[in-house]
């Protein structure tokens, strides 16, 4: 049973692992530890009556390097949507800011409109008083006249064009 004193970098060496690895494996096992003069861990191990193997490691680099192939290419893939949604979301911005323009001069035309159209009724409910004015008999037309100047002496004339157009009938 040779015992020999290595550090984790030379157990490693020797089983053909990392140096991690042979600290994990001493720590598991519990094997004594010591420090050297130099501060270095070392290990007292019995080669002998370690049956340790290497685990291979290649099968699971290969799943990683798929893994990886995998994933570059899904982000080729989004990259290519993204850019395509991008082109999609510009050409719904330029049809959004033209829309915009058109609903802008739609409402400045409505609104042009509606003050034109106010104003043709203001017009048009003048000229339909002044030819309502002109249709009635002169007698009212004076009595009106009066009712618009003087508000208490349109009813004292209202009443006298009533007796009077009475006496003429």
């Amino acid at each position: 049973m040779p015992v020999e004193m290595l550090t984790y970098a030379e157990l490693g060496e020797r089983l053909k692992i990392s140096a991690e690895a042979a600290r994990a494996l001493v720590k598991r096992h519990r094997w004594p530890r010591s420090r050297s003069n130099d501060s270095k861990t070392l290990v007292q191990v019995d080669l002998t009556e370690i049956s340790h193997s290497p685990s291979s490691r290649q099968p699971q680099a290969q799943a990683g390097h798929q893994v990886v192939t995998a994933l570059k290419q899904k982000i080729e893939i989004l990259q290519a949507e993204l850019t395509e949604m991008k082109a999609i979301a510009s050409g719904h911005r330029t049809d959004f800011e033209r829309e915009c323009e058109r609903t802008n001069k739609l409402l400045a035309e409505l609104l042009k409109a509606t003050s034109e159209s106010t104003g043709a009724r203001e017009k048009a409910a003048l000229l339909e008083g002044k030819l309502s004015m002109l249709t009635q008999p002169w007698r009212r037309r004076l009595v009106d006249a009066f009712s618009l100047a003087l508000p208490q002496v349109a009813c004292n004339a209202r009443q006298s064009a009533g007796s009077i157009a009475q006496s003429h009938n």
